[in-house]
């Protein structure tokens, strides 16, 4: 089961998305974080912190679960 993460705005990037949910501090440590960490996007491999994320989007964080991005 897919965690929901809901946005106020049309998108959120993917370096917004990993400090709402608290695996990041700071956006420095965003970079570091996607090196180590594999994320799939809507089921394609992703690494870049500018990566826009609209509602319906869904994202696998390894080692965290699924996030489901909502409005």
């Amino acid at each position: 089961m897919a965690t929901d993460v809901h946005i106020s705005d049309a998108y959120i990037t993917l370096g917004q998305l990993l400090k709402k949910l608290d695996l990041v501090s700071t956006g420095g440590q965003v970079k570091f974080f996607l090196a180590e960490t594999a994320i799939i996007v809507n089921g394609e491999a992703e690494n870049r912190r500018g990566k826009k994320l609209w509602p319906g989007d869904q994202v696998h964080i390894e080692g965290h679960g699924a996030v489901q991005i909502t409005n």
